[in-house]
């Protein structure tokens, strides 16, 4: 299993709009950057990742699961685009902040803290299980 985080601007598309979607989950559309689109082609059905609002908040909120390989983008007309689907696993119990992440030197190589731009992005396993553990999102029972 790979393990990635989906960023998105919550006035757009939040956690909570992800969590009305229930087990059909979403299409993750709307990805205009190659570098994201890249991952995207990496993932597989059953990878996790974390669900990221960005902007004012800049917080991890949720753990999601790809339901969905990569395929082309609903809302591209050019074909060039490509998304995967992803649906709500659970929320994390307390927020992890992008501060939170800055701050913790076992994540000082983690993509987040260096090129936090990027929406679509991949977490290394050990990075993963420090920010479940820091969250408090017990990923064995889920």
């Amino acid at each position: 299993m790979a393990y990635w985080l989906f960023k998105s601007e919550p006035e757009t598309f939040s956690w909570d709009d992800l969590v009305s979607k229930g087990e059909a989950g979403e299409e993750w559309d709307g990805v205009r950057n190659h570098q994201a689109k890249n991952n995207m082609l990496k993932m597989a059905v059953g990878d996790r990742g974390f669900f990221y609002h960005s902007v004012n908040e800049k917080r991890i909120v949720g753990v999601v699961e790809v339901i969905a390989q990569a395929h082309p983008d609903s809302t591209d007309a050019t074909g060039r685009w490509m998304c995967v689907d992803i649906r709500a696993v659970g929320p994390v119990a307390t927020p992890f902040t992008l501060a939170d992440a800055k701050a913790d030197e076992r994540l000082a190589e983690m993509i987040l803290v260096n090129n936090s731009r990027l929406s679509v992005q991949p977490v290394a396993e050990k990075e993963w299980a420090v920010i479940c553990e820091l969250a408090g999102f017990d990923a064995a029972t889920t």
